[in-house]
């Protein structure tokens, strides 16, 4: 009697490293492709052809014919060194970045501080008042702060309570610059207090302890244990507000146009006033010194709050 033997089975070989690999990559690339051409076309490529664009001599007549203009070199660079006015927003700028940085990153810190250590009570109430003023429309809140700044606002009504004749403000070349820095420090204090606190929380509290049983007071534990352990949340806070005060524009063009006798002229204002003339080489120009004066306000920030060890 024949016994029937079943048919053997063949077991195909696994792929190779190599070519799982490639799958694996050309999947991964698959995924990405609408991403990275979407990036390509409305971010990559418009930054290429305005680098390109600020070694020209394009202006609104060549709009029509754009492959007709001629190469200038770093003529529009050398032009911008030399017009007063780009000098003067260039200066406003550095004022509103050296002025505004550092008194937000202290008064978010000790406003992190108080919620963290002191304020017991209605603490979610304080985080959220704080961090209301970020998620405002910025046009809406300069607005506001327009009614507040007028000779007979509401600042200038508290100092007549105390006393003092307060200036008007957006009016003054001496204190329209101050009352937008006072209004950018007011409005960014709630993101950067929120990363404080995130970073607060993550100090060690037996180094705290380890202090206090060492005979440390408050301010020496402060300055020894808290502050190194906050050297990267406070380059983080760093970097991002001084990129964004970098950039500083709708205060001055909703509040002050810039004036008076451009005062609160910023290099980004004064960008986006060339583009409105029809400049567009003399514009991108602009727009690649102050994108080479975050590089270097970044380079600066990671040298002095980067990681010592």
């Amino acid at each position: 009697m024949a016994i029937a033997t079943a048919p053997a089975v063949t077991v195909a070989p696994p792929p190779r490293p190599g070519r799982r690999r490639r799958r694996m990559t050309f999947t991964a690339w698959g995924f990405a492709a609408p991403f990275v051409a979407l990036f390509a076309v409305f971010l990559a490529g418009p930054i290429v052809a305005s680098l390109f664009m600020s070694f020209t001599d394009m202006t609104t007549r060549d709009l029509r014919s754009p492959l007709n203009v001629n190469i200038v070199g770093f003529a529009n660079y050398i032009a911008l060194f030399q017009d007063p006015r780009f000098l003067r927003s260039l200066g406003n700028t550095a004022y509103f970045v050296l002025v505004g940085v550092p008194v937000t990153m202290a008064l978010a810190l000790l406003v992190a501080l108080a919620l963290d250590k002191g304020i017991r009570r209605l603490r979610t109430v304080f985080r959220v008042g704080y961090y209301a003023p970020v998620v405002t429309s910025i046009v809406a809140i300069a607005i506001v702060w327009r009614f507040i700044l007028q000779p007979d606002g509401l600042l200038n009504g508290f100092l007549g309570m105390l006393g003092i004749q307060g200036p008007d403000w957006l009016q003054s070349t001496t204190w329209a610059m101050p009352a937008l820095i006072m209004m950018a420090v007011w409005r960014n204090i709630g993101t950067l207090m929120v990363i404080f606190l995130a970073g607060l929380q993550g100090v060690p509290r037996e180094q705290h302890e380890a202090a206090m049983v060492d005979g440390a007071n408050v301010f020496q534990r402060f300055r020894n244990v808290t502050l190194p352990a906050l050297r990267p949340t406070m380059l983080f806070a760093a970097v991002i507000t001084g990129i964004g005060f970098l950039q500083f524009f709708e205060e001055p063009f909703v509040m002050t146009q810039g004036g008076p006798l451009d005062a609160t002229l910023s290099t980004a204002m004064y960008t986006y006033d060339q583009f409105g003339f029809g400049n567009y080489a003399f514009a991108s120009a602009s727009s690649y010194v102050l994108f080479l004066a975050i590089v270097l306000l970044s380079l600066i920030q990671f040298r002095l709050l980067g990681r010592r060890d």
